[in-house]
């Protein structure tokens, strides 16, 4: 994706002393970075607050992110931001989210006009709540023309529960002959999962210091770089995010085979 120099140079100006944009390299970017967005409730609780601050205070970590993956050039950032487990904590903090997920939604609209950004969902959005899913969809629909970056927010996402799907959806197409049960292959499950026009991430950041992947992108993730920070996701920043980048760059890819 195209990136404004300027603007690019000017974001990542005034860099602590550990990291700056000169430890990159711009021609070697990943593709698509997901973040698994984790610590909230930690992060509150650390700041003697209620849970629910941490993720009013989490927004900002995604708004920086979104600005800094478009002022990098990044094609694609994916995050996770509510999965088909999370139905399980409090019923107050869930209708926390799905009332943040539709203000923020709608006040960050002209940014995302703005940064030519589209927006796409992972997951199950029609069994939100009519007001979330209302203005997911006009998010969507607003969006649709934006030839800029792709953000990609899995909301209700489970990565079993996506492959569940995709063999529902083979296997419909079989029976309704469609497709032949020998056409089914890798390319055909890829092509029917949330992901399908998608590349697979690159590069996987997880906040808050936690090894696993919690059904996140199962499928999608099998040759991804993963990056884990303890830094908790209202602290994550530009910064943190460079130095994900920069690990990134330091791996061998060899994506199971051996180079000569």
């Amino acid at each position: 994706m195209l990136r404004d120099e300027q603007k690019l140079i000017e974001y990542f100006a005034d860099a602590p002393d550990d990291i700056s944009l000169s430890d990159v390299n711009l021609d070697h970017l990943p593709s698509h970075i997901s973040v698994i967005m984790d610590g909230n409730g930690r992060w509150a609780t650390r700041q003697g607050k209620e849970r629910g601050e941490g993720h009013i205070a989490g927004i900002s970590s995604l708004r920086e992110t979104i600005t800094a993956c478009v002022r990098l050039g990044v094609d694609v950032l994916s995050a996770y931001a509510f999965s088909t487990e999370n139905w399980k904590r409090p019923q107050h903090e869930v209708d926390l989210l799905m009332h943040l997920f539709a203000t923020t939604l709608l006040k960050e609209l002209p940014l995302f006009h703005q940064e030519n950004v589209r927006l796409v969902f992972l997951g199950d959005i029609e069994a939100l709540p009519e007001k979330t899913r209302d203005v997911f969809e006009e998010g969507l629909a607003e969006t649709a023309g934006n030839t800029g970056m792709v953000l990609a927010l899995a909301v209700n996402y489970g990565a079993r529960a996506e492959l569940a799907r995709a063999a529902r959806t083979l296997a419909a197409r079989v029976a309704s002959g469609d497709i032949n049960i020998e056409d089914i292959d890798e390319g055909a499950v890829a092509a029917s999962l949330y992901t399908a026009d998608l590349p697979d991430p690159e590069l996987l950041i997880r906040t808050s210091g936690e090894l696993r992947l919690s059904n996140y992108l199962l499928w999608q993730l099998a040759y991804s770089e993963f990056y884990v920070t303890d830094t908790l996701w209202p602290d994550f920043d530009r910064w943190e995010l460079l130095r994900g980048i920069k690990a990134f760059q330091g791996r061998d890819r060899r994506f199971g085979g051996v180079k000569a």
